[in-house]
């Protein structure tokens, strides 16, 4: 619902809450819950979107925004009136932010025609929400790295991340081999399970990784998110001329890698940020394809839904908490 309210010069606003950073400490700390007034008519280029719904998982990122800024990096909403020359969306049209940085944690936003970009809008919200950067990230390092063919094998750490789920997804749509490593927890049979139930072919501790207790021929592609010594042994088990992508670093050490395999099979090490991706892209060309492909594994149930915990904005403090201290489960905000 859009609350009304008079601007100066006669003019119409509409009445939205958002969630600003007001500083870059500790985010349940240095995050507000505010109301604004913004134009209820878009100008020319512009576009009003009500948010839907945004995941609340705060990250790290290399840019960081002017203060105060509003929150959210991902989320889907739906254009509520365009301005003149808007070409791109139309009103109805559900869309996401076209790349980091936007601000979805509000109820309505203002925004450029650059800024926000189509897509199904017969996506259910719990895949709508996360569109932007998990699914992406894995269908572009399962397509982009290696000529990967039926039977391959791709072998990654991290594997119950959200990235890695996916990564073990649409290798079982592809017919590639899964080998994924996870850490050691109490209840490991159960995270084994969930992912042979996603589709994994072979999951196995970091200890069995260091122990080299299996041997996994054929690995043409390793997925690294972790670092530090699970990288050295993630990167020793590629083929000739197999590839180590590394798109995170949740060890917080350097990225390890084993000589013998550098030299004697020409490994190669490559680097991987979606938002990079996005910003390269000179036509939207290969994004549209790929969230087509992706919406209709996720619509047909080939992709299955992530489980997530609900929350209002009003709630947001113990929603940040939450998704700072507890993994199990993706917090999201509810804005409509």
């Amino acid at each position: 619902m859009i609350r009304k309210s008079r601007a100066r010069a006669g003019t119409r606003a509409a009445s939205t809450r958002q969630l600003v950073y007001e500083g870059y400490g500790n985010p349940p700390e240095a995050i507000q819950l505010k109301s604004v007034n913004i134009a209820e008519t878009p100008a020319a280029g512009q576009v009003l979107v009500k948010w839907i719904a945004a995941p609340t998982i705060p990250g790290v990122y290399p840019v960081k925004p002017i203060l105060p800024a509003v929150g959210g990096n991902e989320g889907f909403g739906k254009v509520i009136s365009v301005g003149s020359n808007v070409t791109s969306v139309k009103e109805g049209d559900h869309v996401i932010p076209n790349k980091s940085g936007l601000g979805t944690w509000r109820e309505l936003g203002l925004h450029s025609e650059s800024d926000v970009f189509q897509i199904d809008q017969n996506l259910p919200l719990e895949y709508a929400s996360v569109f932007q950067v998990n699914p992406p990230t894995a269908y572009r390092m399962l397509k982009d790295f290696i000529n990967l063919k039926t039977g391959d094998t791709v072998v990654q750490n991290g594997a119950n991340s959200a990235v890695g789920k996916h990564v073990i997804q649409i290798c079982r749509i592809l017919g590639f081999k899964s080998v994924n490593v996870v850490r050691n927890r109490d209840n490991l049979d159960e995270l084994v399970k969930e992912l042979k139930n996603l589709g994994a072919d072979d999951v196995i501790t970091q200890e069995e990784l260091y122990g080299r207790k299996k041997k996994f021929p054929g690995v043409k592609l390793a997925l690294n998110c972790v670092g530090g010594r699970s990288s050295l042994f993630l990167a020793s088990l590629l083929d000739h001329g197999g590839c180590m992508v590394t798109y995170g670093g949740m060890s917080k050490q350097p990225v390890d890698c084993p000589t013998g395999p550098l030299i004697f099979k020409d490994i190669s090490l490559r680097g991987f940020w979606m938002s990079r991706w996005y910003d390269v892209q000179k036509t939207s060309e290969k994004r549209q394809e790929m969230y087509k492909e992706l919406a209709e594994w996720m619509k047909s149930g080939e992709i299955v839904k992530q489980e997530f915990v609900n929350n209002r904005l009003d709630d947001h403090v113990k929603a940040i908490e939450n998704a700072q201290n507890k993994h199990d489960k993706k917090q999201l905000f509810l804005l409509d």
